[in-house]
C-alpha cells in the first residue's frame, strides 16, 4: 500500500505495519473489526487509523499505539502530525499532533505525555491546519481563505494574511510560504509574523522545493511553470536556531546589514542564547542590537567566568556570583538571594537589594538572617509594641532612616508631626536616600521638597508625576534633566523622549545618535532649525550612512552641515568621480578643486588607471597633464587624442615633436606617421634624406606632395649620383627633361648643362637663355650679355641694357646683333629724360627716333598743352585740331580742383562777360574744397546774383534752387532764405529762417508775401519751446501745452503752481492726474498729503480717485502704530471736508452714505493711533481695532483680524484674541488658496463681523509676523483656559456687534466703537458716545497732555458738535 511502500497485515489480535523502505515493522494490539478500518499513508513518520469515529496513530518501528483521539475529519489537510521531524537541543522526544475536534475547533495533543495542550476555537469553518516540524507552530485557514498562525506554547492567535489560496511550511525550517491573489508572501522569521517579505507573481504557486541548498516556490502560469529561488540565508538562520546551532546563525548574521528583519532575528539569538546560557553570543547579539546596559552586564559575568576559570581551572558558569547574576538578569531576585545566602554572602545579597532599589527586601532580609544592628532590632520591637515614636527614633540612631519614613507615612499622627517629619527627611538626605525623603514630603503633603528630593536623587520618574499634577511647568525642566542623567549613565536611547518632551530637540538628537538610533535622528533633524549646533551632529549621520554606503544619504546630512569636503572625500572614495566632480564645482573654489583632483589622478596614473586619471584631470580643465601622463607612458595616439580635444592649435607642433623624437630614436616609419600627420611631409622626405633612404623619400614626396615633389626629390637623388648614372635614374622615372626644366629654376644650370650635354643638346640653347635672365637679375650684365648671344636671344640683352639704362651698352649690342632694336634704345632714353624733366633732351631722342607723337603724349600727360600742341604743329599738323578739341573737353569738364582757382576762373569769365561759364566756375566751387564757410558762401551769393542778373529766369530759378540748400548746409540761413526768395521760394525762406530760429524774419517774410504761412511758424514756434524745454514762454501762446510740458518732464509742483495760477478747475485737473500717478506707483501717503495741501472737492471725476486713495491707506500695516496718527488724521479731515461739501449738494449717487462710512473709518483708525501713544487707553485701543471688524468688506480682511487679534492679545483678551488670529491664519490659507469656501464662520455666527467679503489678491501681512502669530495660536490652544467664544454682553450677543438679538441695531460709539446701550451721551449732530469711554479719554487727555487725543476731541466737536453742555480746555 502507499505506493508499495507500506506493508499491512493482521493476526487475530493485532495489526502488523511496515515501512519497506526504511525496514521498521511494528505490531499493536488492535481488536477492531477488519475491514471497518480505514489507513491513511501521507505522513511517512506515522500511519493513521481511522475506525468508528476515532483516529488511531501507529509510529513505525514502534510496537505501541502512539494515540488515539476521536475525531469525524479525516482528511489529511485536517490533522497534522509531527514525530521528531527537527531536532531540537535539550528535546529528546517531540511528538504533536493538531486535529479538528469540530469545524471551527482545533485540538492540539502532546503524544509523548498523552497531554492535550490546548484547544483554538475559530469564527469560521476551517478548511486546512498543519504543524511546523517542531511543533511549536500552528497554521490554519478558514472559508474565507483567510490564513491564522497560533504559537502552540501560548494559544496566541493572530490573523497574518487575507485570500489565501496557497500555503505551506519550507521542508527542514520554519519559514512559510502564501500566495494571496499576486502576491506571494514569504515569512523568514514566523515569530515576527508582521514581517512578511511580499513578490509579484503570475499564475499559482503549487509546491515549494528544497533542494541542494536551494529553495524554490514552483509557479504553474497557464501551460508554463516558472520557479521563485527564496533567501537560502535566511532560511538556514531559522534552522541553525532550531538545531540549537548558535555559533552558525551568529556567523550567519554576521554577514546581514542591521535591517529591521535582521533586528528581529539579532533579538531572537540573544534570548534563545541567554536561555541556553551561551554567554558570549548573547553579548555579542544585544552589542548588535545596541543594547549598551545588557551587553555591559554580560561583559561583567563572563570577565567574572574568566577570573575564576583563571583562579581555579574550573568552568566559571557554575560559580555562586554568575548564577546570581544571571538570575538578576532574568529578574528572578529570589533566586539569586538565595544563590547568595546559600555561599554565606549576605551582604551580596543586601547589595543586590539596595543596588537595585528594593529597601524593604533588603530590611526584612537584613532581619531574617540577623544581622548585628542593635538600634535596628530595638526599633523593631518598639513598632511591635505600638510605640511608633519610640521606634523611629531607634531606626533613625541606627541609621535606617528608610524605615522610620515609611512607618512615619503609615501612621496617620505621626504624618502630622512636622518636627518628626524633619527629621526623617534630613535623615534620609544625609544618607543619600532621597528618593525615599521625596516620597516622604510627598505623603506629608510638602510636595516642593518633594520635588527637590526626587531631583537630588535622581528620582525624575516620581519627580515627573508629581510636577504634572502640582508644578506643570517644572515638567519640561525636569524631564531635560531626567534626560541628562539618563545620557550620563549612558542609557541614550531612554534617553531620546524625555529630551523631545522637553522640547530639547539638539540634546534629543545627540541621545539617538550615541543609542545608534538613526532613523530617530533623521526624524528628530527635521524640527531643529539651528544649523550650527546640527552641524556636529550631521556629520555623525554622514559618517554613518558613508560606511553603510548609502551615498546619497550621506551627501544630504554632509551638504546640510555644510561639510562639502567631507562629502566629496566620501565619493572619492567610493569612486564616483563625477558626483564628486559636481560637489567640488559647486561648493569649492576651482583652485581647491584642481589640486585635489589632480593629486588623485596622480595616485591612479601610479596604479596603471589612465583612463580614471584622465576622467580627473579633464574634470579640473587640466588636459595638458593627462597628455603629458600618456606621453610618458609614450601612449601616443590617446596623446594625440586629446591634444586635438583641447589644443587643437598645438596639433600640428604636436605631431612635429613627436616625429622629431621618434626621429631621433631611429622609429623613421612612426616619426613619418606623425610628420604627414602633422602636414609637414617634407620633413619626412628630409628625415628620408638625411639618412640616405631615397626610395622611402620619392614615395613619401610623390604619395603626399604629388608628381611635382617626386620630380624634386627625383632630381635631388639623380645630384647625388651624377654623369651617366643620373641620367639612367632619371630616365627610368621619365623625368630627365622635367629635372633639367628644375634645374634650370632652381639656379643649379651647372647640372643642368651637365645632364643636356649628355642625353638633351636641343635643350642647350634654351638653358643658356634661362641663364642669362638668372645672370640679368643678379646685376651679371656681361656674362649676361654672352649667354642672351649663345642662346640668340640678342634682342633681350638690348632690353637688359635699356632697362639698366646703360644706352650705351644697349645701343653697341644693337648695332652689332640686332640694327632694328636701334629706335627702343633712343625711346627708353627720352622717357628717362622726360621723368627727369629734361625735356628738350627727351624730345630730341624722339625725334631722332622718328617718333613725334611720342613727344605729344608725354608733353600732354604732364599737362604741358602748349608744348604738346606745339610740336603736333611742327611734325603733326594733320592731328592738331583733334588735340586743340581735346585741350577744350578737358579744361571745361574738369575745372580745376582748387577753389581759389575756380575763383579767379570765374572772375577771368565775369570780367569777359562769359556770365554763364562765370555762374558755372562759381557753382564747381564745394565744401569738398574748402572748409572756409565764409568763402563759401561768397562763392554761391556770387552766383546767384550773376544767375538773377545776367541769365534767363528759368535758369536763374534753378541755380536759385541749387544754392539754397547747399546754404543750408553750411549754417548760413539767412544767406539760403535771401537765395529762396530770389527764386520766389517762400515756403522754403520761411523753413530757412525756422531752422536758424530767426522767428521774428520767418513771421515777417511769412506777413509779407504769403500770409497762409503765419500759423505755420506759430505751430513751428510752439514746438521748439516744447523742445527746449522752455515752459514759462510757452505758457505764453500755450498754457496746456507748458503744463504738459511740466508733467512730461515730473515738474509736478511747477505744473500745479501753473495750474493754481489759472483757476481751480485746471489745478484739480492737474492734481487728480498727479495723485492718480503717486497712488498707481504705490505712493499713496505722497497722494494724501497733496490733498491736504490743496484740499479734495467734490467733483464726481474725482471720486474714484478719493476711493482708490483710501483702500491704499487701508491695507497699509505699518500704519497701524502712533506714528501714523498725522497719516489718518490727513485722511479723515480730507474726508471730512468732503462730506461737509457732498451735504451742500443734492446727493444723486448715493456717494454720500459711501464717503460717511469712509469718514467714520478713518476716525476710528486715527483715534486707534492715537490712543495707542497713550498707555492709559490701550483698552481703547483694543476696542477700536475690534470695532473695523464689522468693516471688512472695506478693509482688507487679513489684516483686520491680524490687528484686532494683536490688539486683545497685548491687553490680555486671550479668548477674543484667539479667536480674531485664527481667523486671520484661516483668511491667509484662503488667500494663497484664492477662495472662500475653506472658511468656517461658526464663530461668528449672530454678529455683525460679514461673511461675504472680497478676497485681498495678496497677504497684508509679512511672513515672520505670520509665523509669529501661528505659533502663538499653537501655544495657547494647548492651554485649557482659553475658549474658542467671542464674549457677550448683557444682550447676550456679541459685545461688540450693532445689533440685537431682538433686531434692534445700536450706534455705534465714536470713541471706541463699540455699540451705546446704557450711559449715552447724544451729540448735537445725531452720534452717540459711551459715557465710560468718554470719560476715559478726556481724563486720559488731560493727564496726559497728549496732542494726539487732543486733536482727536477737537475733531468730535467739528465733526460731531459736541456735546450739548460740555468744555475742555487743555491748555
Amino acid at each position: 500500500m502507499g505506493k508499495d511502500r507500506y506493508l499491512v497485515a493482521r493476526t487475530n489480535e493485532t495489526l502488523l505495519l511496515g515501512d519497506l523502505h526504511r525496514n521498521l515493522l511494528s505490531e499493536v494490539h488492535w481488536t477492531m473489526e477488519p475491514g471497518t478500518e480505514k489507513f491513511y499513508f501521507d505522513n511517512e513518520n506515522v500511519c493513521m487509523i481511522f475506525s468508528a469515529g476515532e483516529l488511531s496513530l501507529v509510529e513505525y518501528g514502534n510496537n505501541d499505539l502512539l494515540g488515539s483521539v476521536r475525531t469525524e475529519f479525516m482528511n489529511p489537510h485536517l490533522i497534522s502530525v509531527r514525530l521528531n521531524e527537527r531536532r531540537q537541543r535539550g528535546v529528546d522526544d517531540n511528538k504533536k499532533m493538531a486535529y479538528l475536534l469540530d469545524l471551527k475547533t482545533i485540538c492540539i495533543v502532546d503524544l509523548t505525555y498523552g497531554l492535550t495542550l490546548g484547544q483554538v476555537t475559530h469564527d469560521s469553518h476551517i478548511d486546512w491546519l498543519e504543524l511546523n516540524e517542531t511543533g511549536s507552530q500552528l497554521l490554519f485557514r478558514d472559508k474565507r481563505l483567510r490564513l491564522l498562525l497560533v504559537n502552540v506554547a501560548s494559544l496566541n492567535k493572530s490573523t497574518i494574511l487575507n485570500y489565501s489560496t496557497f500555503v505551506q511550511w519550507v521542508p527542514g525550517s520554519d519559514v512559510v510560504v502564501a500566495q494571496s491573489r499576486e502576491q506571494l508572501c514569504v515569512w523568514y522569521n514566523i515569530d515576527t509574523p508582521e514581517r512578511v517579505t511580499t513578490f509579484h507573481i503570475k499564475g499559482e504557486v503549487t509546491d515549494v522545493e528544497r533542494v541542494d541548498g536551494r529553495t524554490e516556490v514552483i509557479v504553474q502560469d497557464g501551460v508554463q511553470e516558472l520557479s521563485y529561488a527564496l533567501d537560502e540565508g535566511l532560511i538556514e538562520f531559522g534552522t541553525a536556531v532550531d538545531d540549537g546551532d548558535y555559533l552558525r546563525a551568529m556567523n550567519y548574521l554576521e554577514t546581514l546589514p542591521l535591517t529591521a528583519e535582521a533586528e528581529t532575528m539579532w533579538r531572537t539569538l540573544g534570548r534563545l542564547t541567554l536561555e541556553g546560557r551561551h554567554l558570549y553570543i548573547a553579548e555579542r547579539c544585544f552589542a548588535a542590537l545596541g543594547e549598551v546596559s545588557k551587553v555591559r552586564y554580560l561583559q561583567g559575568i563572563n570577565q567574572i567566568r574568566e577570573l575564576v576559570q583563571e583562579q581555579t581551572g574550573e568552568e566559571g558558569m557554575e560559580h555562586y556570583e554568575v548564577q546570581a547574576r544571571l538570575a538578576i538578569l532574568e529578574q528572578q531576585f529570589k533566586t539569586a538571594e538565595s544563590i547568595y545566602l546559600d555561599n554565606n554572602q549576605l551582604d551580596a545579597a543586601m547589595e543586590m537589594y539596595q543596588d537595585l532599589h528594593k529597601w524593604d527586601e533588603a530590611v526584612q532580609l537584613a532581619e531574617i538572617k540577623g544581622h548585628p544592628d542593635v538600634e535596628r532590632n530595638a526599633g523593631q520591637l518598639k513598632e511591635a509594641e505600638g510605640d511608633f515614636s519610640a521606634a523611629i527614633n531607634m531606626y533613625l540612631k541606627a541609621g535606617m532612616p528608610a524605615k522610620a519614613s515609611r512607618l512615619a507615612t503609615s501612621v496617620t499622627e505621626l504624618r502630622e508631626d512636622p518636627e518628626m517629619i524633619s527629621r526623617i527627611a534630613t535623615a534620609l538626605l544625609k544618607a543619600d536616600l532621597f528618593e525615599q525623603a521625596g516620597e516622604l514630603h510627598e505623603k506629608v503633603g510638602q510636595p516642593q521638597k518633594a520635588l527637590e528630593s526626587y531631583r537630588k536623587g535622581h528620582a525624575y520618574s516620581r519627580a515627573v508625576e508629581l510636577a504634572r499634577h502640582m508644578f506643570p511647568s517644572e515638567v519640561v525642566q525636569l524631564e531635560e534633566e531626567w534626560g541628562n542623567e539618563l545620557l550620563a549613565n549612558k542609557q541614550a536611547d531612554a534617553a531620546i523622549s524625555h529630551f523631545i518632551e522637553a522640547g530639547r530637540t539638539v540634546k534629543a538628537l545627540e541621545a539617538a545618535i550615541a543609542a545608534r538610533q538613526w532613523k530617530k535622528a533623521m526624524h528628530i533633524i527635521e524640527v531643529i532649525d539651528d544649523e550650527t549646533a546640527l552641524k556636529p551632529h550631521l556629520m555623525k549621520l554622514g559618517q554613518h550612512f558613508a560606511s553603510l554606503n548609502e551615498l546619497q544619504r550621506a551627501e544630504y546630512f554632509y551638504l546640510k552641515a555644510g561639510m562639502y569636503n567631507e562629502a566629496i572625500t566620501m565619493y572619492n572614495q567610493a569612486g564616483e568621480w563625477e558626483r564628486a566632480h559636481q560637489l567640488a564645482s559647486k561648493y569649492m573654489g576651482a583652485d581647491k578643486v584642481a589640486v585635489m583632483y589632480v593629486n588623485q589622478a596622480q595616485v591612479l596614473e601610479e596604479q596603471g588607471k589612465f583612463r580614471e586619471a584622465e576622467k580627473l584631470y579633464i574634470s579640473v580643465h587640466e588636459p595638458d597633464l593627462a597628455i603629458t601622463m600618456y606621453k610618458k607612458q609614450r601612449q601616443f595616439d590617446q596623446m594625440m587624442r586629446l591634444v586635438k580635444e583641447y589644443h587643437a592649435d598645438l596639433v600640428q607642433s604636436t605631431h612635429l615633436h613627436l616625429a622629431s623624437q621618434l626621429e631621433q630614436e631611429g622609429n623613421y616609419h612612426d616619426a613619418e606617421k606623425h610628420y604627414i600627420a602633422a602636414e609637414d611631409w617634407k620633413a619626412a622626405v628630409n628625415m628620408y634624406r638625411g639618412v640616405d633612404m631615397w626610395e622611402e623619400a620619392y614615395r613619401v614626396a610623390k604619395q603626399q606632395g604629388g608628381a611635382s615633389a617626386g620630380k624634386q626629390v627625383a632630381f635631388l637623388w639623380a645630384r647625388t649620383l651624377r654623369g651617366d648614372a643620373a641620367v639612367k635614374l632619371l630616365n627610368k622615372f621619365g623625368l630627365l627633361e622635367q629635372c633639367i626644366d628644375y634645374a634650370c629654376e632652381s639656379m643649379q644650370f651647372e647640372f643642368a648643362f651637365e645632364l643636356s650635354r649628355i642625353a638633351m643638346k636641343q635643350k642647350l640653347s634654351e638653358i643658356h637663355y634661362k641663364y642669362a635672365m638668372a645672370l640679368e637679375d643678379d646685376g651679371k650684365y656681361r656674362e649676361a650679355e654672352a649667354e642672351f648671344i649663345q642662346a640668340n636671344k640678342p634682342k633681350e640683352a638690348v632690353l637688359m641694357y635699356v632697362h639698366a639704362q646703360d644706352w650705351e651698352s644697349a645701343q653697341r649690342v644693337a648695332e652689332a646683333h640686332d640694327p632694328d632694336s636701334v629706335g627702343d634704345v633712343l625711346v627708353g632714353q627720352a622717357k628717362v629724360s622726360f621723368n627727369e624733366r629734361d625735356y628738350h633732351r627727351a624730345e630730341a631722342l624722339l625725334l631722332r627716333a622718328q617718333r613725334p607723337e611720342l613727344a605729344v603724349k608725354f608733353y600732354r600727360d604732364s599737362n604741358q598743352w602748349t608744348e604738346a600742341l606745339r610740336v603736333c604743329k611742327e611734325y603733326l599738323p594733320h592731328k592738331l585740331s583733334a588735340l586743340q578739341d581735346e585741350y577744350d573737353r578737358t579744361v571745361l569738364s574738369k575745372g580745376s580742383q582748387d577753389a581759389q582757382g575756380l575763383l579767379r576762373q570765374a572772375r577771368q569769365w565775369e570780367e569777359s562777360g562769359e556770365y554763364g561759364r562765370a555762374v558755372d566756375c562759381y557753382l564747381k566751387v564745394t565744401p569738398g574744397m574748402s572748409n572756409d564757410a565764409n568763402l563759401l558762401e561768397k562763392a554761391w551769393s556770387k552766383a546767384g546774383e550773376l544767375a538773377v542778373k545776367f541769365l534767363p529766369e528759368d535758369k536763374a530759378d534753378n541755380v536759385a534752387r541749387m544754392l539754397g540748400p547747399r546754404l543750408l548746409e553750411i549754417k548760413r540761413y539767412t544767406a539760403a532764405a535771401q537765395m529762396f526768395l530770389a527764386g520766389d521760394l517762400v515756403k522754403e525762406a520761411i523753413d530757412a529762417f525756422i531752422t536758424g530760429h530767426e522767428w521774428s524774419k520767418a513771421k515777417k517774410v511769412a506777413s509779407e508775401f504769403d500770409p497762409r504761412y503765419e500759423s505755420y511758424v506759430d505751430s513751428a514756434y510752439k514746438d521748439f519751446l516744447k523742445t527746449e524745454g522752455k515752459a514759462e514762454a510757452l505758457a505764453d501762446v500755450d498754457l496746456t501745452g507748458a503744463l504738459d510740458m511740466y508733467v512730461e518732464s515730473g515738474q509736478w509742483s511747477r505744473a500745479l503752481e501753473t495750474a493754481a495760477s489759472h483757476g481751480p478747475q485746471l489745478l484739480h485737473k492737474y492734481l487728480a492726474r498727479y495723485a492718480s500717478s503717486l497712488i498707481k506707483d504705490g505712493h499713496a501717503v505722497k497722494a494724501l498729503a497733496l490733498y491736504k495741501q490743496y484740499g479734495a472737492p467734490p467733483f464726481t471725476q474725482n471720486f474714484n480717485i478719493y476711493r482708490r486713495l483710501v483702500l491704499d491707506l487701508l491695507s497699509l500695516h505699518h500704519l497701524c502704530a502712533p506714528q501714523a496718527y498725522h497719516t489718518w488724521a490727513d485722511l479723515r479731515d480730507i474726508l471730512l471736508s468732503l462730506v461737509d461739501n457732498l451735504r451742500q449738494h443734492e446727493d444723486t449717487d448715493g456717494v454720500l452714505a459711501e464717503f460717511e462710512l469712509l469718514l467714520l473709518l478713518a476716525h476710528y483708525l486715527a483715534a486707534r493711533s492715537a490712543y495707542m501713544a497713550t498707555p492709559q487707553l490701550e483698552n481703547l485701543s483694543a476696542k477700536v481695532s475690534v470695532s473695523v471688524l464689522r468693516y471688512t468688506h472695506i478693509l482688507p480682511a487679513d489684516k483686520a483680524f491680524y490687528e484686532a487679534g494683536m490688539a486683545c492679545k497685548e491687553v490680555g483678551w486671550k479668548n477674543m484674541a484667539f479667536v480674531f488670529l485664527n481667523r486671520f491664519l484661516d483668511l491667509c490659507e484662503a488667500i494663497e488658496e484664492g477662495s472662500l469656501d475653506s472658511l468656517d464662520h461658526t464663530d461668528f455666527i449672530d454678529t455683525d463681523i460679514p461673511y461675504e467679503i472680497p478676497l485681498p489678491d495678496t497677504l497684508s501681512i509679512p511672513e515672520p509676523l505670520r509665523e509669529e502669530a501661528k505659533e502663538w495660536v499653537l501655544a495657547v490652544s494647548m492651554d485649557q483656559q482659553v475658549e474658542q467664544v467671542l464674549p457677550m454682553d448683557e444682550r447676550m450677543v456679541y459685545e461688540a456687534s450693532l445689533m440685537g438679538n431682538d433686531g434692534a441695531s445700536y450706534p455705534p460709539c465714536v470713541i471706541s466703537g463699540y455699540p451705546v446701550i446704557r450711559n449715552r451721551l447724544d451729540l448735537k449732530r445725531g452720534q452717540a458716545a459711551n459715557k465710560e469711554d468718554w470719560n476715559k479719554l478726556v481724563m486720559a487727555t488731560k493727564m496726559a497732555s497728549t496732542p494726539e487725543c487732543q486733536d482727536v476731541l477737537k475733531f468730535i466737536t467739528a465733526w460731531c458738535g459736541g456735546l450739548p453742555t460740555m468744555g475742555y480746555n487743555f491748555q
